[in-house]
């Protein structure tokens, strides 16, 4: 049995799980409502605020469905009730950010800024303060979603090993290498 699969999951006061024909599950909170389309063959039972999800037999296709169906309804769970939120960090000597709306502008070393538009979903706040890099903090109830665009920001200039300049996530370690060493004998 799945360990991720066989926990339950507390649905916490004020979020409302629906679960229509087909496995279509809607979790509706106070930060907005998530659906999804879970596998048909998985059973999802909703007892006095606990959710489980159990698989019909112990085929490979089951077993590997049912861990990643429970942690997804669970995502959506945190998500609509408390949410998630990432902090992207810009390490390098001019590198600027600032948004307008959901319009972020990234000028991080290119001879051009860069200019990424968020989907709605997402609330974006950028800091600038002196003596400290430039952070991007971004907060969403899809957790997917928030991955998704935090790598895709991420991408624009990741961080290199040698100096670690770019674009990483706060408190990530980044792995350093050793520069070269001039050695004539």
């Amino acid at each position: 049995m799945s360990r991720v699969g066989k926990s339950v999951i507390n649905v916490p006061a004020g979020v409302t799980i629906d679960v229509s024909k087909g496995n279509l599950v809607t979790v509706k909170g106070s930060k907005g409502s998530l659906t999804e389309q879970i596998n048909p063959d998985l059973s999802i039972n909703i007892e006095d605020g606990n959710l489980t999800v159990s698989r019909p037999t112990e085929q490979k296709r089951h077993r590997e469905a049912h861990g990643l169906s429970r942690a997804i309804i669970n995502n959506m769970v945190v998500g609509v009730s408390s949410g998630f939120t990432k902090q992207l960090e810009l390490v390098g000597v001019g590198y600027r950010v600032t948004n307008t709306g959901n319009l972020l502008e990234l000028i991080i070393g290119y001879s051009h800024p860069i200019y990424f538009m968020l989907p709605a979903e997402i609330k974006v706040t950028t800091k600038m303060e002196k003596g400290e890099n430039p952070t991007i903090i971004l907060e969403c109830s899809d957790r997917q979603l928030l991955g998704q665009v935090c790598a895709k920001i991420r991408s624009y200039r990741k961080p290199e090993p040698y100096k670690g300049k770019g674009i990483k996530f706060t408190g990530e370690i980044i792995r350093r290498k050793a520069g070269k060493t001039s050695g004539k004998k």
